[in-house]
């Protein structure tokens, strides 16, 4: 009785989820070769992280908007025509071989977000030309200096009354919103707002948004569907930031933090002990939701050169720490995507339970990350998204077959890119899988 009643621990909480992610019911596969193809792949990553050696090093294709440019349409067309978003995914799925499969969420609702005014982003056709491949993040001050009281003494409110009004010019009438916490026990007080023309417009075009949200989620749904079928798992499904990202990239601004290092930086750290929870709660609800186990962690301020070693132990890590072992304590596993290089941080990042991360490098020198880390974390990552645009085969599979031979050694090494790509001759995604095939056993 007092072994069924107790709590599991980390590493058997994973293991669950391991096995949810390999057993993957109610998942109809084309065929038995579909399913067994599944089941390996997913072994395969599943030894990687747990710094076994697998059958041969996993594969992960980098490809972001690759595959609209493969397809030969644009970006622009795969966001407005979900027709078109299928089926630019779908031949990539079907003409590219690979261990995991990266399905088009990455590709905007541009009508939802039309509907609402999003203003953290330029897309084609929306503020770009209908031919560009990507995205444009537009940074700004979103959360003023003297803020900071308000985000700590009450999240939820500032967040629904103060941040998104400036996100979303379709929902800024939400500053007139009254309080929640002002419904006592009488509420016409609070009710009183939604009588106002401008919040019942900004309600109404969220419930236009919400229908185009509809349209879009059914056809990312059938794409990946159609991906599990034929055998290749998901992967990096959940999504987590550091907390001083969350302040850094999207509300005060690159430039708003640097200030707050200096400026008010008692503010800042009880502000990033305020969202780390947030952060937490959130990363937790979308892997259940997906039942893969690994969670995206893309790591920008913290790279080389944004932040001295002393502000990046002092301000960066800890709080990005406390998220990283909250997820692991879930049975998680976080995927550490260092963007840029962190050289400067490997000895300090070791400091994490043994076997439980990613370490996902992008111009990082993995060579030395395989000395420092390799013995407690997974890596993935570093093959130059320079190389994969402009190389040739051939230079990419040796630069593969290097890596495969430095960071596979032992176990514990994906390979995949130093970062995603748009655009790039398709036979050097090829030469990453033929690398694997040929030196990766």
């Amino acid at each position: 009785m007092e072994n069924a009643s107790r709590r599991l621990t980390p590493g058997e909480k994973r293991g669950k989820r391991f096995e949810r992610w390999l057993a993957l019911r109610n998942v109809k596969f084309t065929g038995t070769v579909a399913e067994e193809a599944y089941r390996a792949r997913v072994a395969r990553f599943i030894k990687a992280i747990k710094l076994e050696e697998p059958d041969r090093v996993p594969v992960i294709l980098p490809a972001a908007f690759f595959p609209a440019y493969y397809a030969g349409t644009t970006l622009e067309k795969a966001i407005y025509d979900l027709t078109e978003l299928k089926r630019t995914w779908l031949k990539f799925l079907h003409d590219f071989e690979a261990d995991a499969y990266h399905g088009p969420g990455i590709v905007l609702p541009g009508r939802a977000l039309e509907i609402l005014d999003y203003r953290l982003y330029k897309w084609p056709g929306h503020g770009l030309a209908s031919d560009v491949l990507s995205y444009q993040f537009v940074e700004g001050e979103y959360m003023m200096p003297d803020e900071y009281d308000a985000l700590i003494n009450d999240p939820s409110d500032f967040w629904l009354r103060t941040y998104v009004p400036r996100l979303f010019g379709g929902l800024a009438p939400f500053r007139q919103l009254s309080p929640l916490t002002g419904i006592i026990e009488i509420p016409m007080g609070y009710l009183a707002s939604y009588a106002r023309p401008d919040v019942q417009a900004a309600l109404e075009a969220l419930t236009k948004a919400g229908r185009e949200m509809a349209k879009w989620l059914e056809a990312i749904g059938e794409v990946n569907r159609q991906a599990l079928e034929a055998g290749y798992p998901a992967v990096w499904t959940g999504f987590a930031k550091a907390p001083f990202d969350v302040l850094g990239d999207t509300m005060r601004g690159t430039l708003g933090i640097m200030k707050d290092l200096f400026q008010r930086p008692d503010r800042l750290r009880e502000a990033m002990l305020k969202i780390a929870p947030l952060v937490i709660e959130a990363a937790v609800k979308s892997a259940d939701a997906s039942g893969i186990p690994t969670v995206m962690m893309p790591l920008h301020k913290g790279a080389d050169g944004f932040l001295s070693a002393k502000q990046f132990e002092t301000f960066y890590w800890p709080t990005l720490r406390q998220v990283i072992l909250a997820l692991i304590e879930e049975g998680l596993v976080p995927v550490l995507f260092a963007e840029g290089s962190y050289n400067t941080r490997l000895e300090l990042v070791k400091d994490l339970p043994e076997a439980s991360v990613i370490w996902y490098f992008d111009q990082t020198d993995i060579a030395r990350a395989k000395e420092i880390l390799g013995d407690t974390a997974c890596l993935a990552g570093n093959v130059p998204a320079s190389l994969l645009a402009t190389g040739k085969p051939e230079v990419v599979k040796e630069h593969c077959r290097r890596l495969i031979e430095v960071c596979g050694r032992g176990g514990g090494y994906i390979l995949t890119g130093g970062t995603a790509i748009d655009k790039c001759n398709p036979e050097n995604l090829r030469a990453m899988m033929a690398a694997a095939l040929e030196y990766g056993r």
